[in-house]
């Protein structure tokens, strides 16, 4: 049984000291029988970065995925989930995030997918995790990987706006699950983007693995993998997607690459597409997520 000791232990050894910022996303089930469940999970966080450092977790008001209807697929509807109140119990981002928001000095965002935080700069969260990005934070996967990573919509403001439009529902998904309601995903693109970052991260040595009792775990600068992920839109966000650009937006649009970089974005970090043009992506559709 993994205890308080052995969950600090772990994140010693991947990295996570104290005073750091940390970004943190948790399948519980992951980690096996944990002595306590969710709550040993929170105060090991804590005492891992200790009350010098910050931690931030998703407290998004998102139920679990609800089940599709032939009418959702036909529509391409590949996600649905309802908006829940303020102080619902349990939300889709799992036990250890549940536990974490609940923490009496956590530090709640507000609106749908807000933020909790707690520690040294726990007040940030009200912006959401530009704080984590722009003040060099880490980003800590445990049990999930990198479509859980809920930084990495930051550096999507620089999608063009006609990639934007492709990528949003439309009327009449709008008028079947009113956005006040629901939060409806899309059908997702040719190319599994988030995991082909991943996958170029880890090639780069930028992404340090390791386990934390049974759970697989990931440990990073966020600079480092939702960096590399802004510098990709700015360059051909397109080709990135395997979509076709628009006439006028051909190898990465002029309106792409008169956006301006975002203050956390390294300026001189070059990208290269993979030898011979080829994609190298890793197989395999976004998981479910954060369990608990």
């Amino acid at each position: 049984m993994l205890t308080r000791e052995g969950i600090v232990r772990g994140l010693r050894e991947l990295g996570v000291r104290p005073g750091m910022t940390l970004e943190v996303h948790c399948d519980l089930h992951s980690l096996g029988q944990v002595q306590g469940g969710a709550e040993t999970v929170v105060h090991a966080l804590q005492e891992a970065v200790t009350a010098k450092g910050t931690l931030f977790l998703p407290a998004f008001r998102l139920s679990p995925k609800l089940e599709l209807s032939s009418r959702d697929r036909a529509l391409g509807i590949v996600a649905k989930m309802r908006i829940l109140p303020p102080e619902a119990p349990c939300t889709a981002m799992g036990a250890v995030a549940d536990c974490f928001r609940r923490l009496p000095d956590a530090v709640l965002g507000e609106g749908v997918f807000r933020v909790a935080g707690w520690g040294r700069h726990a007040r940030e969260a009200g912006g959401g995790l530009r704080y984590a990005l722009e003040k060099g934070g880490c980003g800590l996967l445990l049990g999930v990987d990198i479509y859980r990573l809920a930084s990495m919509h930051e550096a999507e403001r620089l999608l063009p706006e006609a990639l934007r439009h492709l990528l949003a529902p439309g009327p009449e998904v709008d008028a079947l699950y009113p956005p006040r309601q629901w939060h409806v995903q899309m059908g997702r693109p040719p190319a599994p983007v988030w995991y082909e970052i991943q996958s170029r991260a880890l090639d780069r040595g930028r992404i340090r693995t390791g386990r934390v009792g049974p759970c697989q775990a990931m440990f990073f600068a966020l600079k480092d993998v939702v960096g590399l992920y802004a510098r990709e839109l700015r360059r051909d966000p397109y080709w990135l997607y395997g979509l076709k650009p628009p006439p006028g937006e051909e190898d990465g649009g002029p309106a792409c690459r008169r956006q301006a970089g975002p203050p956390w974005l390294p300026p001189k970090a070059a990208t290269e597409r993979p030898r011979g043009g080829e994609r190298q992506c890793v197989q395999g559709e976004p998981r479910e997520g954060d369990r608990g």
